[in-house]
């Protein structure tokens, strides 16, 4: 029997969430200065930024589905120890409910 233990899922700070946001606006505004000051032809450039663009949505995407299948997964774990719970409650192991 493996032994789940609940998670306690703390909220994300604003600061935290700032600081996330202006590290990715940062990081792009670099690469599209970078790429636009590139001494390569408007093909080139075009084609390395629809490359930021396929990546940049790409890890959006994962990390919307590595997050989905977690939540997925607590709430599996909640019904399945809710349900554990519940049969838990019903047993009277020492018969003591009947007379």
């Amino acid at each position: 029997m493996t032994d789940v233990t609940p998670s306690v899922q703390r909220p994300t700070t604003m600061a935290f969430f700032v600081q996330s946001a202006v590290a990715f606006g940062v990081s792009l505004l670099a690469l599209l200065v970078g790429i636009a000051r590139l001494p390569v032809g408007q093909w080139e450039r075009g084609y390395i930024g629809l490359g930021l663009v396929f990546v940049v949505s790409s890890a959006f995407t994962l990390a919307k589905c590595v997050r989905d299948r977690q939540e997925v997964s607590e709430v599996t774990n909640r019904v399945d120890k809710a349900r554990i719970d519940k049969l838990l409650t019903e047993v009277d192991p020492f018969g003591q409910g009947k007379a």
